[in-house]
């Protein structure tokens, strides 16, 4: 199948299946180790969004450059978390085809999607308390910290529809990245699938709910210090009013946009 495309990769079909036994293991790890991976992988994309803040609060940069080298150094998230090996919600909205395959349970995949979802939670609010703790933010002359309090208040003002069609597109893009990323065979392989599609999600501006577990959290830390003037919707309520549409965005995207609609395409017939 791999001659068909005229390159040393796994065809789309292969990929199919290689997400559908992916999904399977996945949704049956050990709990700690769920657990564990998930923490895991709230601080690799807490690392990615601080790399991409340290290029947004460089005044000399023009608009589009922030956004493209952003979205580029953000990609050092999905990078760690597909090679160094964690487990990310975002990127498991995939164990979709599992389910659609009937390889898992709703309750497996459910049970999944909470605890990796919640344990992400806790590693992007961990890295977020390690880097307010560090005063990295104050690097710059402080314009590191203005950058966070601006991201974290455009989040928490952005309505309801606008910030879930936003999560839609950003996991479309990520779970592409993913699928992608499974048809590599080396880490360079890997690296050139992920980096295009998470600096465009990036650059254009979509939401993402585990960064965002990052970025609001540090904002409200930041606020707290009056180290930086914060906008008073950077609050509990604000990151709340945030999550909720994103994660349910983020779950259309990559279930179904990307997940159920490759089962259709690929798995659906050998049933």
């Amino acid at each position: 199948m791999a001659d068909m495309y005229g390159f040393d990769a796994f065809s789309p079909k292969q990929i199919a299946e290689k997400v559908d036994k992916i999904g399977v293991a996945k949704a049956r790890l050990p709990l700690l180790s769920m657990v564990m991976l998930g923490i895991l992988a709230g601080v690799f994309i807490g690392l990615g969004g601080l790399y991409y803040t340290l290029v947004k609060s460089d005044p000399s940069l023009g608009f589009a450059t922030q956004q493209v080298v952003g979205g580029l150094v953000f990609s050092l998230g999905l990078l760690l978390v597909i090679v160094a090996g964690a487990e990310l919600f975002t990127g498991n909205n995939l164990l979709a085809m599992a389910w659609a395959d009937r390889k898992i349970t709703t309750a497996e995949l459910l049970k999944n999607w909470l605890v990796v979802c919640l344990a992400n939670l806790v590693g992007a609010l961990g890295v977020a308390l390690l880097v307010f703790l560090s005063d990295h933010p104050q690097m710059n002359n402080g314009a590191i910290a203005l950058t966070y309090a601006k991201i974290a208040a455009a989040k928490c003002e952005m309505p309801f529809w606008t910030a879930f069609f936003r999560g839609v597109l950003c996991n479309v893009l990520v779970c592409m990245a993913v699928w992608m990323a499974l048809a590599g065979r080396s880490v360079i392989d890997k690296a050139v699938a992920i980096v295009f599609p998470i600096s465009a999600f990036v650059a254009a501006g979509f939401e993402h709910s585990i960064a965002n577990m990052f970025f609001i959290p540090l904002g409200m830390m930041l606020k707290m210090s009056g180290t930086v003037e914060v906008a008073d919707s950077v609050n509990l309520w604000g990151f709340i009013n945030n999550l909720l549409p994103v994660i349910l965005g983020n779950l259309v995207g990559g279930s179904v946009l990307v997940g159920l609609v490759y089962h259709i395409i690929y798995l659906r017939n050998q049933n």
